[in-house]
């Protein structure tokens, strides 16, 4: 039997375990908070309940680590335009393609079946070809020879560049555009490739857990505990230890020494080279950094039947927010004057008060820090200033919900730096594409798993890449 350390309990590390231990393995997870879940945060207060990461679930055929009871939901997604155009998205393609020609005009209707087609060629070489198979030589020489996937992923080709080409109006390029953001990128340099995101989405379906997204960690808590895996929270791992290029075990804070025959890491992929090692190392394949959040918790009186689960609210000048956000050569990064905004309010009784409605109010944000393409988030007065801007922001286009509310929190990218350990708060790690560092650490018997590595960010994603490194290890050796 051999002897697993898994770092941080996030979904990553999490599903790592129960999948190790389902193979013999013995498990232990070294958690440096409180609490389960990682990203996939949970804020309570009087009696409303708020997801603080995740707030969709896509692909739910991926989670076969725990049992799920989940809502559909219809529309995914609804889109609030500058003009005062509605659009809501459907998982029934015919549906959405109706819904676009009823709201924007057939030929906007016609340019989305042109697009669609291209986002299912695109999905399909990203599934057989990226997204379940571990980055290696032997792989990307394989896809190198499957010349329709790369025809098909348009390597060399932007997210913005893909939009323009199959879609003429302005309001679906901005709904395209805003799936880069998913991975924390900027679509006018995010790739092509992309376009699997939408793609995921629409196809299989956009989701809710009752009692809110939160709940994946404690489902897979209680599966790892049936699988024997054993967790220790308020745990941090000070360094990863190595012996002869391969590693031995980890130092505890407390200077005591786990040893252990793998280790898996569900930390950022940078603080692990950076940090963790015995030395530093300089990690490969790490590219851009990826935007944070700035969110808002509202506890708010009343209903509003304007909102459908998620409804986002866009800008005039969409390029306005991404040159704010990511900085450029002659001005620094700041938040976004006139930001995009992103609503979810679930009509779940689990998670609010009777007659009244919890809002989790996302913007794209400008990394935590000091340098060029960051900003600092605890200066003092920025949080609280920023949080009533957004709100007025709200105001203008039509949702003035400043009189009802009952409590407003705010959740900076520090915010969650600190409370993750995610450098910056960048939520996805590294921003932009299908390759992302990948799974093996530089020395043997060192995995990564997580959003900051391939596959990339979000739910399923950090799944895929758990269920990779555990087969990758593979079954224990009598």
């Amino acid at each position: 039997m051999s002897r697993v350390v898994v770092i941080g309990a996030g979904v990553g590390g999490l599903t790592a375990a129960v999948r190790l231990a389902r193979a013999g393995h013995a498990v232990t997870v070294f958690e440096q908070s409180g609490r389960l879940g990682g990203k996939l945060g949970v804020y309570e207060r009087d009696g409303f309940r708020f997801d603080t990461g995740p707030s969709l679930l896509t692909l739910p055929q991926v989670f076969t680590e725990t049992t799920l009871e989940l809502e559909p939901l219809d529309p995914v997604v609804r889109h609030v335009f500058a003009d005062g155009t509605v659009l809501d998205s459907s998982p029934v393609h015919a549906e959405f393609v109706a819904r676009i020609g009823a709201a924007l005009g057939p030929d906007a209707a016609r340019d989305w079946d042109r697009f669609w087609k291209r986002a299912g060629r695109i999905w399909d070489a990203s599934w057989r070809s990226v997204l379940r198979r571990p980055v290696t030589a032997a792989s990307l020489a394989a896809l190198s020879w499957r010349v329709g996937d790369l025809a098909a992923i348009a390597p060399g080709r932007s997210l913005r560049g893909l939009g323009r080409h199959y879609l003429r109006d302005p309001r679906l390029r901005m709904m395209l555009d805003r799936y880069a953001t998913y991975t924390g990128a900027d679509p006018r340099r995010a790739p092509a490739a992309l376009a699997a995101v939408p793609y995921a989405e629409l196809a299989f379906g956009g989701w809710y857990v009752p009692g809110g997204l939160g709940t994946i960690a404690t489902g897979l808590a209680t599966t790892c505990a049936g699988a024997g895996v054993r967790i220790e929270l308020n745990t941090p791992v000070e360094r990863i230890e190595t012996t002869a290029g391969r590693v031995s075990g980890v130092r505890l804070w407390d200077g005591s020494l786990v040893p252990a025959d793998e280790v898996v890491s569900n930390v950022d992929a940078l603080t692990v080279y950076r940090d963790l090692l015995p030395s530093p190392r300089r990690l490969t394949g790490l590219t851009d950094r990826s935007l944070g959040g700035f969110v808002l918790l509202l506890g708010v009186r009343g209903e509003t039947p304007a909102l459908a689960h998620h409804t986002v609210f866009f800008p005039r000048n969409y390029d306005a927010e991404f040159d704010a956000i990511f900085g450029s050569a002659t001005r620094r990064a700041r938040p976004a004057d006139d930001p995009t905004v992103f609503v979810t309010r679930a009509a779940d009784p689990l998670v609010h008060p009777a007659g009244d409605e919890a809002w989790f109010v996302l913007v794209n944000a400008p990394r935590h820090g000091t340098g060029w393409r960051e900003t600092d988030w605890r200066r003092a007065g920025l949080a609280e200033a920023y949080g009533k801007q957004v709100l007025n922001v709200l105001a203008r286009r039509g949702l003035d919900v400043r009189d009802r509310l009952l409590f407003c929190e705010t959740r900076t990218p520090a915010d969650l730096a600190e409370t993750t350990g995610a450098p910056g708060g960048a939520i996805y790690g590294t921003a932009g594409g299908l390759m992302r560092p990948v799974n093996h650490g530089p020395v043997d018997g060192l995995h990564l798993v997580g959003g900051s590595v391939h596959p990339g960010g979000g739910l399923p994603m950090v799944t895929l890449s758990a269920q990779m490194v555990a087969d990758r290890i593979g079954p224990a050796i009598p």
